[in-house]
């Protein structure tokens, strides 16, 4: 390990870090997402994560043909890149450990900050936002079509708004509080650290949104990246809910509201998201989309007592921040009981 500085000064500022190191990256790691988010051009680990798997998917179709081969190789598939993710990080923070305590916590701070998708859910939203307020539909349509599967050509207003609504409740969960709870739990766990669980979910959250669809080629490759990532979501998406709910002050209503529709969705963590903040906001979502010309009839989650409007959007996004705010209290809180 390289010699901390020789100034007595450094060598009391390094300790300091070091003890306080986690709640640093936590804190640090907020505020770049919130401030700066991805940048555009700039390195992240989910490109790096998305070309393993995009290689090795087209390796694994190639040179498995039966159902069963393809299931085997999607148990690989999802094996290497979550627990390579995590072990990779952990090992770039250890070698920077090993450097100076100091560039640890940089890096920490950075690699956390990218596990989050507060900044960007925003940035794309009042992408779609702007051209709607102008009565540029059209422009609107095509922003919309970067960041949803849906067919948008032909998109009202209002169907554009609760598509960008749904987009935006149903990612708070596994893009901002799924990869906080991770965080969470890793940095209470010795020897781990916040990064690796982090990252290694972020992996999962890949591997589905990439290759988790029913649909040829992927119908037996994604199936173990599919319910994979439904398992790791279940229980932050139910905390997601359960805060939300307690930051409404109406906690019961909001929950009967989820018993009753969000089971009905065939998902068992986007439906809870969206049906949470459809009934804090008195609005609701689902219905008929169309992809690829295809209509596909969405369950109704929550009643429908306004309309869908970007205020609700707006509102939908300060929730998702305060609920996150409330978590990284929660965490400076275990930190500092630990610590002690």
């Amino acid at each position: 390990m390289l010699v901390v500085g020789k100034h007595p000064w450094e060598k009391k500022l390094v300790l300091l870090f070091s003890h306080w190191s986690s709640l640093v990256v936590f804190l640090v790691a907020s505020l770049l997402d919130y401030l700066i988010g991805d940048p555009w051009g700039w390195p992240h680990p989910v490109q790096a994560m998305g070309g393993v798997i995009s290689h090795l998917t087209k390796f694994f179709l190639q040179i498995c043909h039966h159902p069963v081969t393809q299931r085997i190789a999607g148990i690989v598939l999802g094996i290497i890149l979550i627990f390579g993710s995590g072990y990779i990080g952990w090992l770039i923070i250890q070698a920077a450990k090993w450097l100076h305590p100091l560039l640890a916590i940089v890096l920490e701070s950075i690699l956390l900050a990218s596990c989050f998708a507060f900044r960007s859910l925003r940035t794309a939203a009042e992408a779609v936002l702007q051209p709607i307020a102008a009565g540029n539909l059209a422009e609107a349509r095509h922003i919309l079509s970067n960041y949803v599967g849906r067919d948008t050509q032909n998109l009202s207003e209002a169907e554009i708004l609760r598509a960008v609504l749904e987009t935006v409740t149903e990612n708070a969960t596994d893009g901002v509080m799924a990869p906080l709870f991770y965080a969470i739990v890793g940095a209470c766990l010795p020897g781990i650290g916040a990064i690796p669980l982090a990252l290694a979910y972020k992996a999962s959250s890949t591997l589905d949104s990439m290759v988790g669809y029913r649909e040829a080629p992927y119908t037996y490759l994604g199936w173990f990246s599919a319910k994979l990532e439904d398992c790791l979501t279940w229980l932050p998406c139910r905390l997601t809910v359960i805060t939300l709910a307690l930051l409404s002050g109406r906690p019961l209503h909001i929950w009967q509201i989820c018993r009753r529709d969000a089971v009905t969705d065939p998902s068992p963590n986007s439906g809870w998201s969206e049906c949470a903040y459809a009934a804090i906001l008195g609005v609701q979502m689902g219905g008929t989309n169309w992809y690829r010309g295809v209509a596909k009839q969405k369950p109704l989650l929550g009643d429908a007592i306004y309309a869908i409007t970007p205020n609700c959007i707006q509102t939908a996004l300060l929730l998702t921040r305060y609920c996150f705010l409330l978590w990284l209290g929660i965490a400076i809180a275990i930190l500092l009981i630990l610590n002690r």
